[in-house]
C-alpha cells in the first residue's frame, strides 16, 4: 500500500503536522546518506511519538541564484515525492523559492517559520547548511536559538563510503564519468530519467532502430553515451528492457542534448506518453561516424552487449 504524503506549498500547515520533526534540504537524488537521516527520523519518531515532515524548495536554490544551471538534478520533483513517501515522512513543504523568499532574514526564518508557523521539535540539517539573506544563518546560529523558540537541532554524521562522503555533487560527478554502477550502489536504486516521449526527427527509424524522445528538462546531464536501460510506462510496473543514447548526435550534427531510448520487442506508439529511463550500465562514449552504414553496425553491436546483460 503506498503511504499518503501531505503536500504543502507554504508554511501554513495543519495543527496535526505542528510540532514535528522537521529535515530541511535539497534531498536531490535522495542517497544513501539521506536514506541514513530518514532512519534515524524515524528512530525518533517512534520514541518521541512525533509526526516527520520534510522541508524543500523549488526551484532548487542553487538553480535560482545561478540561472545559467540548466541541467544540475539528480531527481525531478516527482520522483523526490514518490521516494519520500517510503521513508516514512508524513509530510512534506515544498517551498517556492523566489526573490521574495530569498531575502528572508536567518532569525526570522527561526522566528517565524521553525518557531512560530511549524513549532518545530526536532530540526534535522546539514553540518553546512546555509539559509536566509545571502546566507547568513549557519547551524550555529540555529544552535544558539534552541531553547528560545523550543526546538533542538539534529546533524548526524555525513555517512562516508571508500572515505568519501556520500553526497549529491559526489554523484552528480559520478555520473559525468559514466559511473552508473558506483552511482546506483550510492542511490540504494536505478538512477533514472522521468520524461515525456516528443515526437523527433525520426531518423532512429529511417535507419531500422525506432527511438523514444525523452526530454531530459534540468536533469544533470550523464556522460554522453550509449547505456543499457530498463523502461516502464507512467502507472506500469512492468518494465521493458533497452538501449539509450543520451547526447549530440554527432553523426546527425544535432546540437541539442537527447534521450533516445529504443525498446527490445516492442512496438507501440509512445508519443506524448511519460517513461521512466532506468540505467543499467554504460556501454560506450558517443562519437561521430563517417557515415550511416557504419553507424548501423555499431548500433547491432550495441544492442548485442546491452541484451547480454
Amino acid at each position: 500500500m503506498v503511504k499518503y504524503l501531505k503536500i504543502y506549498k507554504s508554511f501554513n500547515i495543519e495543527s496535526r503536522h505542528k510540532g514535528s520533526i522537521i529535515l530541511i534540504g535539497n534531498f536531490d537524488g535522495l542517497h544513501l546518506g539521506h536514506q541514513k537521516l530518514f532512519k534515524l527520523a524515524k528512530n525518533f519518531k517512534r520514541k518521541f511519538s512525533l509526526k516527520v515532515g520534510v522541508l524543500t524548495f523549488e526551484p532548487m536554490p542553487k538553480m535560482f541564484f545561478n540561472k545559467s544551471l540548466e541541467n544540475f538534478r539528480i531527481s525531478n520533483k516527482k520522483q523526490k515525492i514518490s521516494l519520500l513517501k517510503k521513508y516514512d515522512v508524513d509530510f512534506t513543504i515544498i517551498k517556492r523559492f523566489d526573490k521574495s523568499f530569498s531575502k528572508i532574514k536567518s532569525i526570522d526564518f527561526i522566528k517565524y517559520v521553525l518557531g512560530a508557523k511549524l513549532k518545530a521539535k526536532f530540526v534535522f540539517v546539514s553540518n553546512n547548511f546555509r539559509f536566509g539573506n545571502k546566507r547568513e544563518g549557519s547551524v550555529k546560529q540555529l544552535i544558539k536559538y534552541e531553547t528560545l523558540y523550543n526546538y533542538k537541532i539534529v546533524k548526524p554524521k555525513p555517512l562516508s563510503k571508500s572515505k568519501k562522503i556520500i553526497s549529491s555533487s559526489l554523484i552528480r560527478k559520478l555520473l559525468q564519468n559514466g559511473k552508473i554502477n558506483q552511482v546506483n550502489r550510492l542511490l540504494n536504486r536505478e538512477w533514472s530519467i522521468n520524461g515525456k516521449v516528443k515526437k523527433g526527427r525520426q531518423l532512429g527509424k529511417k535507419i531500422g532502430f525506432p527511438t523514444a524522445n525523452i526530454d531530459i528538462e534540468d536533469y544533470i546531464i550523464a556522460k554522453p553515451g550509449v547505456y543499457a536501460v530498463r523502461v516502464k510506462k507512467q502507472n506500469s510496473g512492468k518494465f521493458i528492457r533497452g538501449i539509450a543514447n543520451l547526447g549530440y548526435r554527432p553523426t546527425f550534427n544535432q546540437k541539442k542534448i537527447l534521450l533516445e531510448v529504443h525498446l527490445f520487442n516492442f512496438s507501440e506508439n509512445l508519443y506524448n506518453k511519460y517513461l521512466t529511463v532506468n540505467f543499467l550500465k554504460f556501454i560506450r562514449k558517443e562519437k561521430k561516424f563517417k557515415n550511416i552504414g557504419q553507424l548501423k553496425k555499431q548500433i547491432k553491436i550495441d544492442l548485442l552487449k546491452a541484451k547480454k546483460l
